[in-house]
């Protein structure tokens, strides 16, 4: 039996498809089960072990033709008995069309398991996806065993007690960023805790910021892997950043997480989920002061 489960990314929509991935597994224990992602997370989904295959799709429009029609002849031609679509999408809906319409999980038109909830937007994505597999005869869908999301993080040398600082996030909503990041980073380094900014390449700008303002610190934007981050997250004190991937990543690694929401995101909705999670919101994350940050950070990590 070979099956398909698709979820593409951004990461927090991966961290918060692992419980279901999982799920999906044990409800399928000897098939041929393959993951169709994004090209970021082919490496973290083949670490789970979940999988005997990883595809990667980074979902090219109609200008790339060749590389859409490759990923077309791919999927008709594995034969797959059944596919959970966690992505949910317009692409994938079509994908389900030229695939010949095997057993789909999802919202396609026309599937065999269709996820017809009319409040399904409502819903957070976790209890979404969950709502969604009970509904294909996967009853459970509990929170996933991440004991492989880890790497060697020796290399960065760390102090023993660190804060995650993670300042970035989706470029075209800025208003999903706090801007006082480097006041933060200053104001934790006064309480004995190295704030270590983590993000991607292209957030550099904001790690020399924090530097800048909170010299004590260290920048990882752009030097750390998807399984470091785990480790890092595992190793931390503390992580504060806005609605963004890697906090998703280390609420689910067990790392006590203080997000960061404006009007731009609902937490009810998406917010990352884990034992030690905690959020705060304005409608402009410019109200939102340092004070208030650093009280509620302080409470979660127990700092001094």
């Amino acid at each position: 039996m070979k099956i398909l489960a698709i979820r593409h990314g951004a990461l927090g929509d991966v961290v918060q498809a692992l419980g279901p991935f999982q799920a999906i597994r044990r409800h399928h224990p000897d098939a041929h089960l393959v993951a169709l992602t994004g090209s970021a997370f082919a490496e973290l989904l083949q670490a789970s072990g979940w999988f005997q295959e990883v595809w990667v799709d980074d979902r090219p429009s109609i200008l790339h033709l060749p590389t859409l029609v490759a990923t077309i002849r791919r999927l008709r031609a594995a034969g797959f008995s059944a596919v959970y679509d966690l992505q949910t999408s317009a692409r994938t809906a079509w994908y389900f069309t030229l695939m010949g319409g095997p057993r789909w999980s999802g919202v396609a038109p026309g599937c065999s398991h269709p996820h017809d909830n009319p409040n399904r937007i409502q819903m957070h994505t976790v209890d979404r996806q969950a709502e969604q597999l009970r509904i294909a005869g996967i009853d459970e869908v509990a929170p996933p065993d991440l004991d492989w999301f880890g790497a060697d993080i020796g290399r960065f040398r760390l102090p023993e007690s660190f804060a995650l600082v993670v300042p970035g996030g989706s470029k075209h909503r800025p208003a999903k960023r706090w801007p006082y990041y480097p006041a933060l980073a200053r104001a934790l380094n006064g309480r004995g805790m190295t704030p270590v900014v983590i993000g991607a390449a292209d957030e550099s700008d904001l790690g020399r910021a924090i530097l800048a303002e909170a010299p004590g610190a260290i920048d990882l934007t752009g030097r750390t892997s998807l399984l470091e981050l785990g480790s890092l997250a595992r190793r931390a004190r503390l992580a504060i950043g806005n609605d963004t991937g890697p906090v998703h990543a280390t609420a689910a690694l067990g790392c006590p997480s203080l997000v960061l929401f404006s009007e731009e995101s609902d937490p009810a909705r998406c917010a990352p989920r884990g034992d030690k999670v905690e959020t705060m919101r304005r409608i402009h994350l410019k109200d939102l002061p340092v004070t208030d940050v650093l009280q509620e950070a302080t409470g979660l990590a127990r700092l001094p």
